[in-house]
C-alpha cells in the first residue's frame, strides 16, 4: 500500500470525521469511527493528529476555509452593497444545498460541546471563526462600494451570523430555496440598510 502524505492523511480524516460527526453525532465520532470510515489504521490517526481534540479543531476550520471560499465577495465594479450581500448569501446557500451535512456536522459539533464541559471552546472557537468570517466579508463589501458601516463591523458581522444560522436551520428543515431565497432577500435589505455610501 503506497504512503499517504501527512496532509493528504489529516484531510482525509478531517473529512470522514464530517461525515461521521453528521450521520452518527460527535458521541459516536471516536478516533476508531473516524478510521474506519476514512478506511485507515488507528495508528495513521496518531500519526496525524495528537489528539481527538485537535482533530475537531481542524474540521471548524476546515468548514470556514470552504465557506470562506464561498462567500468572500468577488470584485464587482458595480454591484451595490446589498447586492454583494445577498450574492455572498447566496453562495452560502448554494454550498449548503451542495453539502447539507457539512452543516449539520457543525450544528451537531456546536449542541455537543455545549453539553459538554470539556468540549464548550470548540463551541467558542466555532462562533469566533464565524464572526471573524462575517466581519472579513462585510468590511470587504463596503469597501468594494465605497461604503461605510453606521454600526461596529462586528456588530453587523454578529447579525448576519445569526441570519445564517436561522437561514441554515431552517433550510435543513424544509429544504425549501423559494422560502430560503425570500429570507436571504430580506436579510440582504437589512444588512444593508445599516450601510451608507461615503
Amino acid at each position: 500500500m503506497p504512503r499517504i502524505p501527512a496532509a493528504e492523511r489529516r484531510t482525509a480524516l478531517v473529512e470522514a470525521a464530517l461525515r461521521v460527526v453528521a450521520t452518527q453525532g460527535v458521541g459516536a465520532a471516536t478516533t476508531r469511527a473516524i478510521v474506519a470510515e476514512a478506511g485507515m489504521s488507528l495508528a495513521s490517526f496518531h500519526y496525524a493528529f495528537a489528539s481527538r481534540d485537535e482533530l475537531m479543531h481542524e474540521l471548524i476550520a476546515f468548514v470556514v476555509a470552504h465557506e470562506q471560499a464561498a462567500v468572500l465577495p468577488a470584485p464587482d465594479g458595480d454591484a451595490s452593497l446589498r447586492d454583494i450581500i445577498r450574492a455572498g448569501l447566496q453562495r452560502y446557500a448554494d454550498l449548503l444545498r451542495a453539502d447539507p451535512l457539512r452543516e449539520q456536522a457543525m450544528l451537531e459539533l456546536t449542541q455537543q460541546a455545549l453539553r459538554s464541559s470539556g468540549l464548550a471552546h470548540l463551541a467558542k472557537l466555532q462562533y469566533d471563526n464565524y464572526f471573524a468570517l462575517a466581519a472579513a466579508a462585510l468590511a470587504t463589501a463596503a469597501e468594494q462600494t465605497g461604503s461605510t458601516w453606521t454600526r461596529p463591523v462586528d456588530e453587523v458581522a454578529r447579525l448576519l451570523v445569526v441570519l445564517t444560522d436561522g437561514l441554515t436551520i431552517t433550510w435543513l428543515v424544509e429544504r425549501d430555496d423559494a422560502a430560503a431565497a425570500s429570507i436571504m432577500d430580506f436579510a440582504a435589505d437589512a444588512l444593508a440598510g445599516l450601510g451608507r455610501q461615503l
